[in-house]
């Protein structure tokens, strides 16, 4: 039975792709059309191909998981507006530092090797 059920997941799946590439295939054969219609082919194709996969075992599965991470993001605390801007002026600050750091690093390794050791500057 199980065999049974994967073909048939399979023949299934195989006929949702098709009907995506349907889909795309109708884009470029209604190429004298408007494009309102076009891109309605696109997602008809994208659509029903969607509808048919979702029969599928693992596009049961796949649909089962969507649903629960949009659980699961509902779940999430988000940062407060004032606790977004903080944290976000406290990166500007460290990159700020960091960039000061970095610069006087960088004119002092310029001065001790060009000035002092190799006297290219003078």
């Amino acid at each position: 039975m199980r065999t049974l059920n994967s073909m048939a997941d399979k023949i299934k799946f195989v006929l949702a792709l098709l009907l995506i590439a349907a889909g795309v295939v109708g884009f470029y054969l209604l190429a004298e059309q408007p494009m309102i219609l076009r891109v309605l082919a696109v997602l008809a194709g994208v659509a029903v191909g969607a509808g048919v996969a979702f029969f599928t075992e693992p596009g049961r599965r796949f649909f089962a998981f969507g649903r629960e991470s949009v659980v699961e993001a509902k779940k999430v605390v988000w940062p407060t507006r004032k606790e977004t801007m903080q944290m976000t002026g406290a990166v500007f600050g460290f990159v700020l530092v960091m960039a000061v750091i970095l610069w006087v690093t960088d004119k002092g390794l310029e001065w001790v090797l060009y000035d002092l050791v190799l006297g290219w500057k003078q």
